[in-house]
């Protein structure tokens, strides 16, 4: 997925008049209308333009950072990003001439909000530019429901059903979940959030993630943690023991002498999905046995212990 910093060749810390100038050099050079039947730059000018979109908005650019590419095209629509964008001022703005017959529209029929547009020759009474068809009727109000998931689910990804009590009755939706999505994310569910009273499109629905909590591991991001009991003897002189993760594989890891109650064995790669294909960790936290009532054997040798200064 395509990052809008990237696109413009700007700096994640950039200031709006550095991103609209990069902007600027951008549009000046790939718009249409300077490259005829050039798909390649057609393409390039809807990406530029759609990332212009969001980082010269404030709210849209906060919550692009926060999320990321992938989190913030689950959160918003073309519709959304392109909503009360200047891209028609801007371009007006800069003096790219739009004159040419060509037509040129964002997100393949309607995907740009209110079915707006770039025109290339004025209409009666219009200058180049922006052109806005009439508002479109209100959409219903959106919708947010927590959904909970297990470490499995969340583990590799997987596909829930949830029902929705309506007016007309119940409503099966059903929604895909990624692989190593975050407790507190939400997976947008376009069109299923409540109905218009206008007649205008639904709402969408929001699902608020959260984890489960699980018998044997817990959750710290993308890492799992698992605690591992194991007897002062192999605590003071190390030893091997095995333990099984999250899929049912059983491991064998080496407890190095001296380890501490409370210390932490990594596991690379065992714990949830992350970015870009990778995997967190699963950290085994070791905790010390110590017998509450030792036998005969055991006390005579823990006093002979003690006696060496252990």
């Amino acid at each position: 997925m395509a990052d809008y910093y990237k696109l413009l060749g700007v700096a994640k810390g950039a200031s709006k008049e550095e991103i609209k100038k990069a902007y600027r050099k951008l549009a000046l050079k790939y718009h249409p209308d300077r490259n005829k039947d050039n798909k390649e730059a057609e393409e390039k000018f809807k990406q530029i333009s759609e990332a212009y979109a969001v980082l010269s908005d404030d709210e849209k650019r906060k919550q692009y950072d926060t999320f990321g590419a992938e989190g913030f095209q689950q959160r918003f629509s073309q519709e959304d990003i392109f909503r009360n964008a200047d891209l028609g001022d801007i371009l007006r703005e800069f003096g790219i001439n739009m004159g040419g017959g060509r037509t040129f529209s964002f997100g393949g029929g309607g995907g740009n909000p209110f079915g707006s547009f770039f025109h290339s020759g004025p209409g009666p009474g219009q200058g180049h530019g922006f052109h806005q068809q009439q508002a479109r009727t209100p959409a219903g109000e959106n919708l947010e429901m927590e959904l909970q998931l297990s470490l499995e689910d969340i583990a590799s990804g997987c596909e829930k059903t949830i029902s929705l009590r309506r007016p007309t009755g119940q409503d099966r939706v059903s929604v895909k979940v990624p692989a190593g999505i975050g407790d507190g994310k939400k997976l947008r569910v376009r069109g299923k959030g409540n109905p218009s009273p206008y007649g205008g499109p639904a709402g969408d629905l929001y699902l608020v993630i959260k984890t489960r909590p699980h018998p044997r591991f817990s959750r710290d991001g993308n890492n799992l943690v698992k605690t591992r009991e194991i007897p002062f003897s192999t605590a003071a002189l190390g030893g091997e023991i095995k333990v099984d993760d999250l899929d049912g594989n059983t491991l064998k890891l080496k407890v190095p002498a001296g380890i501490k109650n409370g210390g932490r064995l990594r596991v690379k790669g065992k714990g949830l999905s992350a970015s870009r294909g990778s995997r967190g960790d699963l950290y085994v936290r070791i905790m010390v046995l110590v017998p509450k009532k030792p036998n005969k054997k055991q006390k005579e040798l823990l006093q002979k212990l003690a006696a060496t200064g252990l």
